[in-house]
């Protein structure tokens, strides 16, 4: 009895915990694993995870959480560590089933034959990766600790993708298919990223210095800014068609700039305008958090203004300014998409490609990269800003 109280307590210690891992159970034997098609122009058969060879495999990770779930409290730092590690095995046996047995049917049928994830298998992977999330943040308090437990259940995941192991599955072969669109996009996708950063930092930067030294401003530009902000984006691209068609009628050397009323100059304006907001208030937000006595230490050591700024308040600012920027990038990558809808291309131009043939593959061939070039550069901006906190913590 007393190990069953135990255990209970364990359990309602973690109910996020529990709650993930029962929606991971339902995701895994009640919806279809994979689907698969004989092929492109077919619709997909499911496949459920017992139709699946070597599919018996995937149940002692999940045993095995199931059964941490449940360790006593005495040795709950242990159970959180094999759980995460059970995270670990189970998404790397997911992906590596999918990739097997996407070989296995292309290699029975046709060449033309298509393997994909099924929702339950998408669904799994999902939830593993945030109970993985739930875990780290339970094990540790530390910031710098929990992004490298979050980064390192990707690892294995990653490479199996680049040693050609999933070259069977179906959205891999789209890639193979389209690897020469797919670069282009991404240069492009990336074009649109520092186009859109260099200009709003040019512009963000002293503005929001600007508004810290006086504070009266902030209200009318910030409301400015917040007008901005909502307007929807497919809008404003289409407001900025006219003016800029207008101006490159009127000055045609300006179209060998670039400028037109469709493509990369409405998408870049637009998206700058976009970026001003998060990226103003957090150099406000970033100047106003550095301790007033510590200005005051400064003066009192004669240091003169430019001096204090890049001495004390640009090193106390800089977490603060990263974690806006940070919102700006996310933000960039995820509206860039809809610059395609003006002839900018990008990602975008793959995804509504996908959308007007009913192509979820390509779909996904667009929406897989944005989703992951958004997650890796929050992870880096994470660990920069981790590693400046604990470096000010340390002094």
């Amino acid at each position: 009895m007393a190990l069953s109280r135990d255990a209970m307590l364990a359990a309602r210690r973690q109910p996020v915990a529990l709650l993930l891992l029962l929606l991971l159970s339902l995701a895994l034997y009640w919806l279809p694993f994979l689907s698969y098609a004989p092929n492109r122009l077919v619709s997909g058969q499911p496949l459920m995870l017992g139709q699946v060879s070597d599919a018996g495999w995937l149940a002692l990770p999940l045993a095995a959480l199931w059964l941490l779930l449940w360790a006593r409290p005495t040795r709950a730092a242990l159970a959180l560590a094999l759980m995460l590690l059970a995270c670990d095995a189970l998404l790397t046996g997911m992906v590596w089933l999918s990739g097997h047995e996407a070989a296995r049917l292309a290699a029975q049928g046709s060449a033309l034959a298509r393997t994909s994830f099924g929702g339950g298998l998408w669904l799994a992977c999902g939830v593993t990766l945030l109970l993985g999330a739930e875990l780290a943040r339970t094990l540790t308090r530390n910031n710098l600790w929990r992004l490298l437990l979050n980064l390192q259940i990707w690892l294995l995941p990653l490479l199996m993708l680049f040693s050609g192991e999933l070259n069977a599955l179906s959205l891999l072969k789209e890639y193979a298919n389209r690897h020469a669109v797919f670069d282009a996009a991404l240069a492009r996708h990336l074009t649109l990223l520092s186009g859109t950063l260099l200009p709003a930092l040019i512009i963000g930067l002293p503005l929001g210095i600007l508004l810290h030294r006086r504070p009266a401003w902030q209200s009318g530009v910030f409301s400015v800014l917040n007008v901005i902000q909502t307007v929807p984006s497919v809008a404003l691209f289409g407001l900025l068609i006219a003016p800029l068609a207008g101006l490159a009628s009127a000055f045609p050397w300006l179209k060998s700039w670039g400028v037109s009323g469709i493509g990369m100059a409405p998408a870049l304006i637009a998206l700058t305008l976009y970026a001003l907001l998060p990226l103003v208030r957090s150099v406000v937000a970033g100047l106003q958090q550095v301790p007033r006595d510590v200005r005051e230490s400064a003066r009192g050591m004669g240091m003169g203004q430019l001096q204090r700024f890049f001495a004390v308040d640009v090193p106390l600012a800089l977490p603060v300014w990263l974690a806006g920027l940070r919102v700006v990038v996310v933000q960039t990558l995820g509206m860039a998409v809809i610059a395609a809808l003006i002839g900018a291309g990008g990602f975008g131009a793959i995804i509504f490609q996908g959308l007007l043939s009913s192509a979820l593959d390509l779909v996904l061939l667009g929406v897989i990269p944005v989703i992951a070039l958004a997650v890796a550069i929050d992870a880096l901006f994470r660990l920069l800003i981790s590693l400046l906190e604990r470096t000010h913590d340390s002094l």
